[in-house]
């Protein structure tokens, strides 16, 4: 997928997460509602990590960039072969640290990492790698997923008005899904 497909892919991913949290508000089977929240959340977070691709494969044609920038915001190794850089394979790198980068590096000033929501990502993060790698009885619930869509729509759009200088467009729908499924 290339710029605004990825951009269309990312909204509809958040959409069907948003969705599968108003099911899971809809029922009284604690089974379903506790998948409902489960897909919720990690929906949420693709849908996150593909508007972060998005917005770092649109900068990662902006003149200018080093080597090692491009690294960063396409997660491609970079390697020194036969005296030059070259992209060498796949290099993930922590989502936090990206969104960093790229707000830092497109907007020109710090993410200032004291906003509410910067913390609400960071709780959001460990929610979603507690239910990624589980090592004991996790506790998902629905107020914890709200608050972690929350901060998902909160980081997408503090990166918008860094690097864009204009929100991100689907903010104002907040948790309601335009899904009926």
């Amino acid at each position: 997928m290339q710029g605004n497909n990825i951009d269309t892919f990312a909204v509809v991913l958040f959409e069907q997460s948003k969705r599968f949290f108003e099911k899971a508000s809809e029922g009284s089977d604690n089974i379903a509602q506790l998948a409902y929240l489960h897909a919720s959340l990690m929906l949420g977070f693709c849908s996150l990590e593909a508007q972060i691709n998005a917005i770092a494969e649109e900068f990662s044609k902006s003149p200018g960039l080093s080597i090692h920038e491009i690294s960063v915001l396409m997660e491609k190794e970079v390697r020194l072969e036969n005296g030059r850089f070259i992209s060498y394979g796949l290099r993930m790198i922590r989502l936090d640290e990206r969104i960093l980068f790229i707000y830092e590096k497109f907007s020109g000033a710090p993410l200032d990492r004291t906003g509410s929501w910067w913390s609400e990502l960071k709780t959001a993060m460990d929610l979603r790698n507690q239910l990624t790698h589980p090592k004991d009885n996790i506790s998902i619930t629905a107020a914890k997923v709200e608050r972690a869509l929350t901060a998902i729509i909160d980081t997408i759009d503090g990166l918008y008005r860094g690097v864009y200088k204009t929100g991100f467009p689907a903010a104002g729908r907040g948790l309601q899904s335009r899904f009926d499924f």
